[in-house]
């Protein structure tokens, strides 16, 4: 089974429109691929729900956990510096090191123009859907 890391963009996203990255999240509850995440996206990830969405704490708090039902939680050291132009982007990087993810699903740029890292690409989550489905067939 595939193993992809989402940025927090993606998360983000997928939980507000119904979009790419949303059939990306369902393909993780649907059990078609393993989503890995370490506690520093999903931090990241908390922190926008109530920022952007305007959720409350708990609001956010729910989501996250409907995120942990179908995702593996690895857990990083924070020593990976890869992304100069934004270092945020290194613990996406690092956990799916860790996690031995295949892809990373980013719309970022900074993440998108590494392309790959030790092997793990770096794709859009309309090219992540068309992965999966390839995989399945």
């Amino acid at each position: 089974m595939i193993k992809a890391v989402f940025d927090t963009n993606i998360l983000f996203s997928a939980t507000g429109w119904r979009g790419s990255p949303y059939q990306c999240l369902k393909l993780m509850r649907d059990k078609k691929a393993t989503l890995i995440v370490c506690r520093e996206i999903l931090a990241e990830y908390h922190e926008k729900l109530q920022t952007k969405l305007e959720m409350t704490a708990e609001e956010a708090s729910r989501t996250v956990a409907e995120i942990l039902a179908c995702a593996t939680v690895v857990e990083i050291k924070n020593e990976l510096h890869v992304v100069l132009d934004d270092p945020d982007d290194d613990m996406v990087i690092e956990c799916a090191v860790v996690g031995k993810a295949a892809y990373i699903v980013s719309g970022d740029k900074h993440l998108l123009n590494l392309k790959e890292y030790e092997g793990i690409v770096v794709v859009r989550a309309n090219e992540f859907l068309g992965l999966v489905a390839e995989d399945g067939e």
